[in-house]
C-alpha cells in the first residue's frame, strides 16, 4: 500500500489537520493516511505538550470513522525527541510491503534543511507539500510534489488558548475531540 505519513504534535488534532488529510489522500493516489503523533518535536517546547496519549487519543477519536485514516503512536517507542528518518526508517523496515510518502506545509520548507539528515529523506521518500498561509516558498526535487489544498488557518495554539479563556472551539474541533478535552478537562 502507499501510506502518506502526517506527522504532528496534534496538540489538539483539529479540523485543519483532517481537511489537510483528505484533501492531500485523494489527490496523491494514496491508500491510507497515517497520523504519527510526536511525542517530542525537537522544534517546539515540551510544556505546552498534553500528555502523548491523550493526543494520541484525540487522533484515534477524530480519524476512527474514516478507513483510510489511522493513528500511529510509532514514535513513543523511539528515542526522543523525534527525528522524521529515523521514523521513516523504522516504519520502512517494520512495512516493507508498503511504501511511504512524508506530508508536509510549505512553511516547513524553509526549516527542511535543518531537518537530521533531510538529504536521505529526499533520495528515499516521496514528500508531498501543502500550501500554508503567508509560505509560498518551492523547493525543486524530483522527490517534492505540490498538491492544491485549502490554505487552512487554523492554529492548535489558537484553540488551546480559546479553551484556557473558556470561548467555544465548536467547528475548530471534531465533536468527540472537543467532548475527550472538556471530560479530560485538557488545556485549562
Amino acid at each position: 500500500m502507499k501510506i502518506g505519513l502526517y506527522f504532528g504534535s496534534f496538540n489538539p488534532i483539529h479540523m485543519g489537520h483532517l481537511i489537510i488529510a483528505q484533501t492531500l489522500y485523494q489527490r496523491s493516489a494514496l491508500d491510507q493516511v497515517w497520523f504519527v503523533v510526536s511525542p517530542q518535536n525537537p522544534f517546539k517546547l515540551q510544556e505546552s505538550l498534553a500528555h502523548e496519549l491523550d493526543r494520541l487519543r484525540m487522533v484515534e477519536l477524530a480519524v476512527d470513522d474514516n478507513f483510510d485514516f489511522r493513528a500511529s503512536d510509532v514514535e513513543f517507542r523511539m528515542p526522543k525527541p523525534s527525528y522524521t528518518i529515523d521514523t521513516l526508517t523504522y516504519l520502512s523496515e517494520k512495512h516493507p510491503q508498503h511504501s511511504f510518502s512524508l506530508f508536509m506545509g510549505s512553511d516547513n520548507l524553509n526549516h527542511f534543511p535543518k531537518w537530521k539528515n533531510y538529504q536521505a529523506i529526499l533520495e528515499h521518500y516521496p514528500v508531498i507539500v501543502y500550501p500554508r498561509p503567508g509560505t509560498f516558498q518551492k523547493m525543486e526535487h524530483p522527490s517534492i510534489s505540490y498538491v492544491e489544498a485549502p490554505l487552512l488557518d487554523i492554529s492548535a495554539t489558537f484553540i488551546r488558548q480559546s479553551i484556557q479563556a473558556g470561548f467555544s472551539v465548536k467547528y475548530l474541533l471534531p465533536e468527540r475531540v472537543e467532548d475527550y478535552i472538556r471530560i479530560k478537562k485538557l488545556y485549562q
